[in-house]
């Protein structure tokens, strides 16, 4: 028994399942909703807090409100508040809208976290320069998959 689960251990190891990301041209959108994780690796909730509420990362509360957050400052009002979302939205579509919100809100304001191109001019930081090949997304798969599971922690 023991030989069989090391054997599956290292065969998945070896094909690349436990290490599986979701480049960001290959995300499958469903009517908004990414079913499928972005990594092998579950979300970590407490991580996502800290991309929410990084001004350096995700900054979300710049946009949205959430009263689990009252240590930082200066929520926004753009967007909807973040209290709830876990009961509001499924997981699969938690993982679209933060993803890319506009292929669930076609008019929405909110970054496309995880999306390289497609882009009218992307520029280079604040170069006034084009944006060259290194154009990467906003977060990467991990830190969306933390992202979705801190907010599934926002419930009602």
């Amino acid at each position: 028994m023991k030989r069989n689960i090391i054997a599956l251990a290292l065969a998945c190891a070896a094909s690349g399942a436990a290490a599986a990301e979701t480049a960001p041209g290959d995300v499958a959108f469903d009517y908004g909703a990414v079913a499928q994780p972005l990594t092998g690796q579950p979300g970590d909730p407490e991580r996502g807090r800290e991309v929410v509420g990084s001004k350096s990362l995700g900054n979300c509360v710049a946009c949205h409100a959430n009263s689990e957050m009252s240590d930082i400052p200066f929520h926004g009002e753009i967007g909807p508040p973040l209290d709830g979302a876990g009961d509001r939205w499924s997981e699969a579509e938690l993982r679209g809208i933060v993803a890319n919100a506009k292929m669930m809100f076609p008019g929405s304001m909110m970054p496309s976290f995880y999306k390289v191109d497609g882009f009218v001019r992307p520029g280079n930081a604040y170069t006034g320069e084009a944006a060259d090949d290194s154009f990467g997304p906003l977060l990467t798969a991990q830190q969306i998959e933390d992202v979705v599971a801190y907010l599934q922690t926002l419930t009602e």
